[in-house]
C-alpha cells in the first residue's frame, strides 16, 4: 500500500509539472479568470491530498497572481476544509492501517496507549493541526486527529483555519522566490 501511495504522489507531481510546462494550467486559470472564488474553492478541495497537492499548490499560486490573495486564501481554505472532511469521513483510518502494517505490534500498542492516556492525548491533535497547515499531506494530520477522537465540530474550524494558514504561507513563499 505504501509503495502504491508513493507512486501516486510521484504521478501527481509529474502531472503538475506537465500542466505548468505545457501551459495547460495557465489556459485553465485564464478561462476561469473572473471566477476566482469558484476556482479557489475547487482547487482548495484538492489541496488536501498527497496525490493532488502538487498541482493544486501550483494552481493556487497562479490564481493568487491575478486575484485578491485574501479571497484565494479564504475560498481555498474553505475548499480544503471540505476536502479534509471528505478524507476524515471516508479514509481517516487508511493511513493508520498502512502505519500499523509497517510497525511492530508492541510499538503500535505503546503509541495508541500514549494517544489515549499519556501526554500525546493533547499533543497529537496539535501536531495533527500543524500538519494540516504544513505542506505535508493532510492525510497524516487527519489520521492523527482521527486517532485522537477529535469531534467533527472541532475538526471543521481547525481544518479551515489551518488550511487558510497553509495556503497563505504557500502563496507568500511563492512570491518570495
Amino acid at each position: 500500500m505504501l509503495f502504491r501511495d508513493l507512486i501516486m504522489i510521484a504521478i501527481g507531481i509529474i502531472i503538475a509539472v506537465i500542466f505548468v510546462r505545457t501551459g495547460l494550467l495557465n489556459l485553465i486559470i485564464t478561462t476561469f479568470d473572473g471566477y476566482y472564488i469558484l476556482t479557489s474553492f475547487l482547487v482548495g478541495i484538492f489541496f488536501t491530498s498527497a496525490f493532488t497537492i502538487a498541482p493544486s499548490s501550483i494552481a493556487l499560486i497562479h490564481i493568487a497572481q491575478t486575484a485578491p490573495i485574501g479571497g484565494v486564501v479564504f475560498w481555498g481554505g474553505l475548499g480544503a476544509m471540505l476536502g479534509d472532511l471528505i478524507l476524515f469521513f471516508f479514509i481517516r483510518d487508511r493511513f493508520a492501517d498502512d502505519l500499523m502494517k509497517t510497525i511492530r505490534p508492541s510499538t503500535i500498542k505503546h503509541v495508541f496507549h500514549s494517544l489515549h492516556f499519556g501526554f500525546l492525548k493533547w499533543l497529537s491533535p496539535i501536531i495533527g493541526a500543524l500538519i494540516i497547515a504544513s505542506p505535508l499531506p493532510d492525510e497524516i494530520g487527519i489520521s492523527m486527529l482521527g486517532m485522537s477522537k477529535v469531534k467533527t465540530s472541532v475538526l471543521i474550524p481547525v481544518a479551515f483555519v489551518m488550511n487558510m494558514l497553509g495556503i497563505y504561507a504557500l502563496i507568500q513563499f511563492a512570491h518570495l522566490i
